[in-house]
């Protein structure tokens, strides 16, 4: 396809984009928060993160009654105005070029000032002399390294997703999904306890509107991870952010996005599944009445059977040879569930046969 923005080479600026989506309270933030804390621990690259509660005005959310003046840009134009103002920000960043100012008819003054301070609180912007200002000072777009852009938003329809992924085609930059399927009835815990929550209607009527991404009639929605969220507590979330990091850097870096994104939806879900085999495991052997003391060190041999098998499956390596039941499948996550069920049972025995 044509090629729209600078040229591919040398001093361009390796860029990707990542879409963050999910439901009100799905912890969103908080693993774009832990992937902004992760994802720079590889030299060189850099990370933002651009939440739209930052970027998009309350008042634009307010109801409007029929025949009164709006108070300020419907939802609709405030997003076109976020990823206009986005593309004239990566113009900027790919060419490390000065960044002028939009045309007002395109982003208003106040939509593009609460792009430049985000970015700016982030270090994505410097303050450059202009040459050609007569000593006037101008904003200019940092020249970094390899860089991530994750846009944290609900997202909830696939057609706001794919105006993002024809921003990233038109200029040649990776692409990626990441959306959180949380149960409704979590996000509504989670959203009564913040400090402004929504009302829980909002909630209801955007779980039914929400199309998640769909891998299969989809081609622009491959490169498209789904974590799914099984209880109301957000150290999953934060720890799948840190385990993202690396999967996600090899992503923009390398482009082999799918086999990245493939990788680390394998790990999370072997992980999600051995967790509750575990809960099972001790659920089970307390019912055969396994003493109180010995429930302690059966639930650390557990949990440290469970950790070398997620590492296998991480690093890559094949599993311990004494586990036929492997090769009888040829999904790495499903050979780690089924011979991880497989030597839990056999620990639990131990316990059991004493």
């Amino acid at each position: 396809s044509r090629h729209h923005g600078p040229p591919v080479g040398a001093g361009r600026a390796r860029v990707g984009l990542c879409v963050l989506c999910g439901l009100p309270a799905a912890g969103k933030s908080t693993l774009g928060r832990a992937l902004r804390l992760r994802l720079p621990r590889r030299p060189g690259w850099a990370c933002a993160l651009l939440s739209y509660d930052e970027l998009i005005p309350e008042d634009a959310f307010l109801p409007r009654e029929a025949g009164a003046e709006p108070p300020g840009p419907s939802p609709l134009r405030s997003r076109r105005e976020v990823l206009q103002g986005l593309e004239r920000l990566l113009r900027a960043l790919l060419s490390a070029g000065p960044l002028p100012a939009p045309p007002a008819a395109a982003v208003s003054p106040q939509a593009w000032g609460r792009l430049l301070a985000c970015c700016r609180r982030q270090g994505l912007l410097a303050a450059a002399e202009s040459h050609a200002g007569a000593g006037r000072n101008r904003t200019q777009a940092a020249a970094p390294g390899p860089l991530y852009l994750i846009l944290d938003d609900n997202f909830y329809y696939q057609s706001m997703r794919y105006e993002v992924y024809q921003l990233a085609r038109k200029y040649s930059l990776s692409f990626c999904q990441l959306f959180l399927d949380c149960p409704v009835e979590c996000c509504l815990q989670r959203n009564r306890l913040r400090s402004h929550p929504l009302p829980d209607q909002t909630i209801y009527l955007m779980a039914r509107k929400i199309e998640m991404p769909d891998l299969k009639k989809n081609a622009w929605e491959q490169n498209s991870l789904i974590l799914k969220s099984f209880d109301c507590t957000l150290e999953d979330e934060y720890a799948t952010g840190l385990m993202l990091g690396f999967s996600l850097s090899t992503v923009f870096m390398n482009g082999e996005a799918d086999r990245a994104i493939c990788a680390a939806s394998a790990v999370h879900q072997a992980d999600q599944t051995c967790r509750r085999i575990v809960s099972q495991t001790m659920k089970d052997a307390k019912d055969k009445n396994i003493l109180p003391s010995e429930m302690k060190s059966l639930a650390e041999e557990l949990n440290k059977l469970r950790i070398e098998f997620l590492e296998d499956l991480r690093q890559g390596r094949n599993l311990k040879s004494r586990i036929c039941l492997q090769n009888q499948y040829s999904d790495p996550a499903t050979s780690v569930i089924s011979s991880f069920q497989h030597e839990a049972t056999n620990i639990v025995n131990k316990y059991i046969l004493k």
